[in-house]
């Protein structure tokens, strides 16, 4: 994978070739300081048109830094202004409601799903700027999109091409996940099919294999194929109830990229695409192989993570100490209520 290929699969490169086949978009240019707060590792405050909040932050004093942390009644109160972007919040606010006022939002490559879980709603439509910032904030997926796009490329010793970075701005639509396929090209060839949400069991896939097949191949050869400007790529499409199939995204032909029910050895090695004529097609073909989603990883902070695997022993070794501590001092209390109870 080139960086070449990175920056051909950004969001605005390939959306006027295909506009004719994908959910309607606006794109926005993404201002340096708003750059500069998505990076800002503080607390998330915003405030514009559509949201003015502050936040108050309390900071305790310990009693003894070399001695177990004992909260101090004694508080102060700092108050945080929330940063302003008027001029983008209204620009925002404009695309938002040309779109409807419900939006599905992106950076020039990456959306923030791993960050639905933040949401209250569990979702990625969003009504507001704050909305968009609360997912973009807490995503890994949009923080790679603004510090290492071009990471895993072979090409490193190569410069990194200049990034205009854009706020993606898809009108929302209701996707069944069920709908949803991953498709693999090399050189120009459709090599692969995959399920896009294959932690799950659909048994309408199973039953229309071969229509679901034929849709896409056809798709493909009418609309995609020679089209696009790499002969290696990625393309997520979804085909609706009517039959019909959208194309939702595109993606570098590389490991950057989630291989889903494939692997990358497969697809670089042409054995998948040896195997038969036609594409190779997998799915989910019952609730046994149903899988948890790769992005419940992204929903609780690492420590617990490495906690409850024992992946990092010293965390765990530091979590059983308080335990005892904490055990040992309810005890302790238990002892001295009885002996203060009245007889």
């Amino acid at each position: 994978m080139k960086k070449e290929q990175v920056v051909n699969c950004q969001f605005s490169v390939w959306y006027p070739i295909f506009k004719k086949h994908t959910i309607k978009s606006l794109i926005l240019p993404l201002p340096q300081n708003v750059i500069d707060y998505l990076l800002d590792d503080g607390t998330l405050v915003v405030s514009g048109s559509d949201h003015n909040t502050q936040q108050t932050q309390t900071n305790n004093s310990d009693s003894d830094a070399e001695e177990d942390i004992q909260w101090s009644d004694d508080e102060t109160t700092t108050t945080v202004t929330a940063p302003e972007f008027p001029e983008f919040t209204s620009k925002v606010l404009e695309a938002i409601n040309n779109l409807g006022g419900r939006v599905f939002p992106k950076l020039n490559w990456s959306a923030p799903r791993d960050a639905n879980w933040i949401a209250l709603n569990s979702s990625l439509q969003c009504r507001s700027l704050s909305d968009i910032f609360l997912l973009f904030k807490s995503s890994d997926f949009i923080t790679h999109d603004l510090t290492q796009p071009f990471l895993q490329c072979s090409d490193q010793d190569s410069p990194d091409p200049v990034i205009n970075y854009e706020l993606v701005l898809r009108k929302w639509s209701e996707l069944i996940p069920g709908g949803e396929f991953r498709c693999f090209v090399k050189e120009n060839k459709l090599i692969a099919i995959s399920q896009r949400d294959y932690t799950q069991y659909y048994q309408h896939i199973l039953k229309q294999e071969e229509q679901i097949s034929q849709a896409i191949q056809d798709f493909f050869s009418q609309h995609i194929q020679y089209n696009f400007l790499d002969e290696d790529f990625v393309f997520d499409v979804y085909r609706d109830s009517q039959g019909r199939v959208w194309l939702i995204d595109l993606n570098p032909f590389g490991e950057v990229t989630d291989s889903l029910l494939f692997t990358w050895g497969e697809l670089t090695s042409g054995e998948v695409a040896e195997q038969q004529e036609g594409p190779a097609f997998r799915y989910t073909t019952s609730e046994v192989t149903v899988q948890p989603s790769p992005c419940l990883s992204y929903r609780i902070p690492r420590d617990f993570v490495d906690l409850s695997t024992g992946e990092d022993a010293y965390k765990l070794i530091d979590f059983l100490k308080l335990k005892k501590s904490q055990q040992e001092e309810s005890e302790e209390e238990e002892e001295e209520e009885q002996e203060n109870a009245p007889q």
